[in-house]
Parts: C-alpha cells; sequence; structure tokens
C-alpha cells in the first residue's frame, strides 16, 4: 500500500472541499509547483486512494424519487460472489457490501415508485440463486453525505 504523506493529505483536503479548484490554487496553498500537484493527484488515482473526482447526480433530479436498503440473506456465505455478478446487472443498486450481522449483504438503490421497487424485489432480487430472503429499508431523508475526514498534521 502507497504511504500517504503530509503532503497528499493537504492535497486531499483541499479537494475533497473543492474538487474543481485548479491545480495552480492547489499548488500556491501548499507551497509546490503545479506540476508536483499534478504529479501526486496522478499517483494518488493510479493506486486507488483517489477513486474519483467527478459530479454527483440529485437522484430525484432525474426521477428516481424513492432511495432504498435491502438486506439480503443468501443461503450460503460463500454464494457472495455469484450473487454479486447478477446484481451488478441491475442499474439502480449502486451500492453492494458484503456484511457481518442479520444480512449476508446490504444494497442500496434508487428506484422511480414504489411499484418499481416492488418489481424489482419480487422479479429480481428475490429471484436471484441463493438469495434466501430480503428486508426493505426506505430511506425518507438523507440528513448527511460527506467523505472520510482527511487528517491533516499541522507543523
Amino acid at each position: 500500500m502507497l504511504k500517504v504523506d503530509k503532503l497528499d493529505k493537504k492535497i486531499m483536503s483541499i479537494l475533497a472541499t473543492n474538487a474543481r479548484i485548479a491545480f495552480k490554487d492547489v499548488a500556491e496553498v501548499c507551497g509546490v509547483s503545479r506540476a508536483a500537484i499534478h504529479q501526486r493527484v496522478e499517483r494518488l488515482k493510479e493506486v486507488g486512494v483517489i477513486t474519483g473526482s467527478g459530479f454527483s447526480v440529485n437522484p430525484k433530479a432525474v426521477g428516481y424519487g424513492t432511495c432504498t436498503y435491502v438486506g439480503i440473506r443468501l443461503e450460503r456465505g460463500s454464494m457472495y460472489k455469484d450473487v454479486v455478478k447478477k446484481i451488478d446487472k441491475i442499474p439502480e443498486i449502486v451500492e453492494c457490501h458484503f456484511t457481518t450481522g442479520p444480512y449476508t449483504m446490504l444494497v442500496k438503490l434508487y428506484v422511480r415508485d414504489n411499484e418499481q421497487l416492488m418489481e424489482l424485489l419480487n422479479g429480481t432480487l428475490q429471484s436471484i440463486e441463493g438469495v434466501v430472503s430480503t428486508e426493505t429499508l426506505i430511506s425518507l431523508d438523507q440528513s448527511i453525505m460527506r467523505d472520510v475526514p482527511i487528517h491533516v498534521e499541522e507543523e
């Protein structure tokens, strides 16, 4: 795993606040060249420390009015990878986690309405081989959304 140093953390902290900031402005704050910022950001991307730099779409603005979390119990935990391959083909599912606790998997999905949710649950998810049961939690409101904090040591 790549060692992330103080400068890397400072760069990531700035970019996490404003991903559209120009590298020359990041360089000025960090006291290094624009080329150094560019090289570090590219290296952090290559090794998977920085995993994105795009924009986020508001699901409601494009017709997805319901955010849902679905706990999935599998026949056997060892079926996880095969089930993930099938779940990956469902575009409404935006996250999938292999978990401990009462569910083998937890997925987050967006649907237009309850009718589409019922179709997705009954017609798609529950028909996947190995899925024993599902439990659905509908999100009424998202109050917090953020990345993990990046702690930069003070000089």
